[in-house]
């Protein structure tokens, strides 16, 4: 299948690079050429503009934010200034409201469009191990799904809106923020009673909280692999934010996010913002005097 693949990033890369290794003619772009080389090395092509990588059946974004996914779709060689028309995935993180936005401007274009952002970090990407959260037309999504499964394990198909995908994203990422702040004020009150954080990290992850996300991000506190970045702080705080805005939109009280984002702002004003959003652990064992 000829597809294009617009934002070439830690995933982006990965996602694209599994979509060459699967035997589709895939065209890429990204804001910073360079990026771009390893791909076209892989037997991608390169396009000079968003609207030349959307010169196909299909074309994904997977962008930082919502200003990012905004400039490629709605510029003046954007996605939908391409005659090809194809489907848009968008496997961005994004916001409800943009998601809506997109939705009605592709409508009204005559062009397809779903959501499907991810679950998995860089490694899973990589090896093609992602979770797919994908809603939209049911007509779409079937011509997807032979791309859905070259990048990942699993695809849920949530609803025929594309926001309900990006819902369940954010939902997704604040509770992978409220684990690991769980486990690192754990890890830190177990640190300060004489306890080694590797032995309760065994305790947690062998008897109720085996659940992947404890495992890896229980991992990544304990060996404090904070850098490089499987996922930067400052897009952690993005997509905070981003939830509460829908939280706001939607009338939901989320006391608990407030003090994510409190934690996820120290974290950058002490350690920087090319570290990992797992090193807010370092703030809760500072605040402790550890």
């Amino acid at each position: 299948m000829q597809i294009g693949f617009i934002g070439l990033g830690q995933m982006g890369s990965a996602i694209a690079g599994n979509l060459v290794k699967a035997g589709h003619e895939v065209t890429v772009w990204n804001r910073s050429s360079d990026k771009a080389k390893s791909l076209v090395a892989a037997g991608a092509r390169q396009a000079g503009t968003p609207a030349g990588a959307a010169a196909g059946s299909v074309v994904f974004t997977m962008l930082a934010n919502d200003e990012a996914v905004e400039q490629v779709v709605f510029g003046e060689d954007g996605v939908l200034a391409s005659s090809a028309r194809p489907i848009h995935v968008s496997m961005s993180t994004i916001s409800v409201a943009l998601a809506e936005r997109l939705t009605a401007a592709h409508a009204a274009a005559g062009v397809g469009f779903l959501s499907a952002p991810v679950f998995g970090r860089p490694d899973a990407a990589a090896a093609a191990k992602l979770f797919l959260v994908a809603a939209g037309d049911e007509k779409a999504l079937a011509i997807c799904e032979p791309l859905f499964a070259a990048v990942g394990q699993r695809t849920f198909k949530v609803g025929a809106e594309p926001k309900m995908a990006n819902a369940i994203k954010l939902c997704g990422n604040f509770m992978i923020m409220a684990a690991i702040e769980s486990l690192a004020e754990a890890m830190t009150l177990a640190a300060k009673n004489g306890v080694e954080k590797s032995v309760l990290l065994d305790v947690l992850t062998n008897t109720l909280f085996g659940a992947p996300v404890y495992r890896t991000y229980g991992d990544i506190i304990l060996h404090e692999r904070f850098e490089p970045a499987g996922f930067a702080a400052p897009l952690g705080l993005k997509d905070m934010n981003l939830a509460d805005a829908a939280a706001v939109a939607s009338r939901v009280p989320m006391p608990f996010l407030a003090v994510l984002r409190s934690q996820l702002l120290t974290t950058i004003a002490r350690h920087g913002e090319k570290v990992d959003w797992s090193a807010l652990a370092k703030v809760v064992a500072e605040n402790s005097g550890l």
